[in-house]
């Protein structure tokens, strides 16, 4: 489940579970700051999956430490952070990209898998 201590601004229902991994070496802060009335700032370890709700039209920023400052280095759509349960037996969940490479269309973003040692109930 995802950790919310800040709720999301409105109560539509087009919310979306999100992952973000960060595969640097480096420790980074996701920040969301294009949704009005909403506050939302990680830290974000070296190899370290970070789930949270969104709305779709949020942007997740993700700033690279360095030595007393930060550096932004991506700037990422939520809905490319999605995650969808697939139809598979191995209840994978998989970005919304992946998902729709299966129905033949290329896929052009990160590739965001549920840990297989996670239980899903």
């Amino acid at each position: 489940m995802p950790q919310v201590i800040d709720p999301l601004p409105s109560n539509d229902s087009d919310c979306l579970t999100c992952c973000y991994v960060n595969t640097t070496n480096k420790i980074q802060v996701a920040r969301i700051t294009n949704i009005p009335n909403w506050y939302f700032e990680r830290v974000v370890f070296p190899g370290q999956r970070l789930m949270f709700e969104s709305l779709r039209e949020a942007q997740l920023e993700i700033h690279t430490g360095m030595m007393a400052s930060a550096i932004l280095s991506d700037t990422i759509p939520c809905y490319r952070l999605r995650l969808h349960q697939s139809v598979s037996a191995s209840n994978h969940f998989l970005s919304e990209d992946q998902a729709a490479n299966q129905a033949g269309v290329p896929e052009v973003s990160r590739v965001v898998k549920w840990p297989e040692t996670a239980k899903v109930s």
